[in-house]
């Protein structure tokens, strides 16, 4: 046999021992295994659960019946991508159960938002809650107890700290606002699979990071895997990546993860009070990941659910709620 020919040989079974290694750190590389049915080529990039019953992927399927080729292939952008589970009602552990379960069948990573502090949202559109604090602390247990041993990212209460900053949530619930969210994050870090980031608002919210940080320690940041920028907002990844090293800087170089579900165009220009309830001509961001080319960025996610309303404004329904056209919308415009 000549020098060539085993040279050829040597090839040939060095990219057949490669193509049969596991997953890598981002998750790319495996094909089907056998009687499995193929995953997206986007959700087989990423190491985050794609849940193939999401409203977007009804949608999708509900268009192909009705003979909307087209539409439901634009759509397959959101269907086809990992986005956050937001459990909700008196006891979550049935949706965070089903959610980490699908993601340990799958081999992935559930994303999780924990969205329930009493007086959410200082009583606006996504306005609820728990109860109380002896409430939400039997919540927020419930919530940790259907993740289990399972692999979670968890998103804490988004929302909750940059109002105590801006003085919308009144100076009286805010020592009980930093005791349930620092608690939060003790009985989540009980569960060694679970990785939790404390939302921090976005870099058009609080323009000083310093009354953010300090805030956010009190909250008990130093006991969390970092914090999480730009839910639900529109503000550009690299502005947020930008804010997230100052903010960093002065939380002793904590990591933080960026939501980039509906940034694509940006934030429409206007009043703050009036850009952030489905603003028009919208788009969809990078695609989930952990390669972020920034060190401290753990991960672009998306955690608002793209598609679903941000409340009863411009045509929309209640918080939430799917809305297919928005979200056909956000598709579309898409890079």
């Amino acid at each position: 046999m000549s020098a060539r020919i085993r040279t050829l040989i040597s090839l040939l079974l060095l990219g057949v021992l490669l193509g049969c290694t596991p997953d890598g750190g981002d998750g790319e590389g495996a094909g089907p295994r056998d009687g499995e049915e193929a995953r997206p080529a986007s959700a087989a990039k990423t190491p985050f659960w794609v849940d193939p019953g999401s409203p977007a992927a009804r949608q999708v399927q509900a268009w192909k019946q009705q003979g909307r080729a087209e539409d439901a292939a634009l759509l397959e952008r959101i269907a086809s991508r990992p986005v956050a589970e937001w459990p909700a009602g008196h006891d979550p552990v049935g949706d965070v159960r089903n959610a980490v379960r699908g993601a340990e069948a799958d081999g992935r990573t559930a994303v999780l938002v924990a969205y329930n502090i009493p007086h959410r949202d200082c009583g606006q559109h996504s306005a609820g809650g728990a109860a109380d604090a002896a409430a939400y602390e039997q919540w927020i247990g419930s919530f940790a107890d259907g993740i289990g041993d399972a692999k979670a990212l968890v998103i804490l209460e988004p929302d909750a700290i940059p109002h105590v900053v801006d003085g919308c949530t009144p100076p009286e619930l805010h020592e009980e606002r930093y005791r349930l969210i620092s608690g939060a994050i003790a009985r989540l870090k009980q569960h060694p699979g679970v990785k939790v980031y404390l939302d921090a608002g976005n870099s058009s919210w609080i323009a000083d990071p310093g009354k953010l940080a300090h805030a956010l320690r009190q909250a008990g940041i130093g006991a969390a895997d970092g914090f999480a920028l730009n839910v639900s907002n529109f503000q550009r990844t690299g502005e947020q990546l930008a804010y997230g090293r100052r903010l960093s800087e002065q939380l002793d170089g904590a990591h933080f993860v960026v939501d980039t579900s509906r940034n694509g165009n940006g934030p429409l220009s206007g009043a703050p009070d009036e850009v952030w309830c489905n603003p028009p001509g919208r788009a969809l961001g990078e695609p989930p990941t952990t390669r972020t080319g920034d060190e401290r960025a753990d991960a672009f996610l998306w955690v608002k659910r793209p598609g679903e309303s941000d409340g009863p404004c411009r045509g929309g329904p209640r918080a939430g709620t799917w809305w297919p056209d928005y979200a056909l919308g956000l598709a579309r415009r898409a890079g």
